[in-house]
């Protein structure tokens, strides 16, 4: 590889930060749920793991990662072989599986809320998708987070709202299941990247994106987080990585995935 790109936006760093959850995964199903989590699946494909496989979203793996948006008529995807829902429910229920998705609330523990904000669950302030299969899929196989603004409405003091998907609260833990069973691998915000390696399965910073201070990640998150005397600077793509990004999403959706689609080094900004 060679250096460092000169000029990248934040949605870019944010796509290699986040492939690093694929890296040791060898071949299992990436489904990354969103623009960034599926960039993010499809470099990792392209560049250090080409085992693991990746859908066409309806009923076919890929040796090839398609592009995002409309493609060419003369278009032709690289179906390796079939594979249809009851296939993919087999990879879930077995753990073959690590999914990238972006929830609205993520606590201390890791829970995470898609369903609904504030009220009562009969009756809440704003309702959303729903937990669909996220309870199921966050006991079943390793997850990954993306939120692309960093926060206290989304890191939340206290739990979700409503509790969509498993963390590491052994209050919640099904019966039958231990803390060793929960795999939360990576949460890749607009600022930072973390995990649950602290102590007690606490919120870990792992790196911050260039320009951005331990300050501000504490100051936007809600609950406490473990961090290093010395915490490093989140790695910047390299010209290799953003020629791959950018011939995987031709139609640049990947600049409207952050607000103002900010430069991803921000050490010279104000404010």
């Amino acid at each position: 590889m060679s250096n460092a790109a000169t000029e990248y936006t934040l949605a870019e760093l944010c796509i290699v930060a986040a492939a690093e959850a694929f890296r040791h995964d060898g071949e299992v199903l990436a489904t990354g749920i969103g623009v960034v989590p599926r960039l993010a699946a499809s470099l990792a494909m392209k560049t250090f793991n080409p085992d693991l496989m990746m859908t066409d979203s309806e009923a076919y793996l890929l040796s090839e990662p398609n592009p995002l948006g409309a493609r060419g008529d003369d278009f032709v995807q690289a179906s390796e072989t079939w594979m249809g829902f009851s296939r993919i429910f087999d990879n879930v229920w077995s753990g073959r599986r690590h999914a990238m998705l972006g929830p609205v609330q993520i606590d201390r523990f890791g829970q995470s809320n898609t369903s609904a904000l504030g009220g009562t669950y009969q009756q809440p302030k704003v309702m959303m998708l729903g937990a669909r299969g996220f309870p199921g899929n966050s006991i079943s196989h390793p997850n990954s987070f993306f939120v692309p603004g960093h926060n206290r409405k989304v890191f939340v003091e206290g739990e979700c709202d409503f509790v969509s998907s498993i963390g590491y609260n052994p209050q919640r833990l099904p019966k039958g299941r231990a803390l060793a069973d929960v795999d939360i691998r990576l949460i890749i915000t607009d600022l930072c990247v973390m995990d649950f390696g602290g102590a007690n399965h606490s919120m870990r910073l792992l790196s911050l994106h260039p320009g951005i201070t331990t300050a501000q990640v504490l100051e936007n998150t809600g609950f406490e987080l473990e961090v290093a005397d010395e915490v490093p600077v989140t790695a910047a793509p390299t010209a290799e990585q953003l020629a791959i990004i950018a011939a995987l999403d031709p139609h640049n959706q990947r600049a409207y995935q952050i607000k103002d689609n900010p430069p991803g080094d921000r050490s010279g900004a104000t404010g």
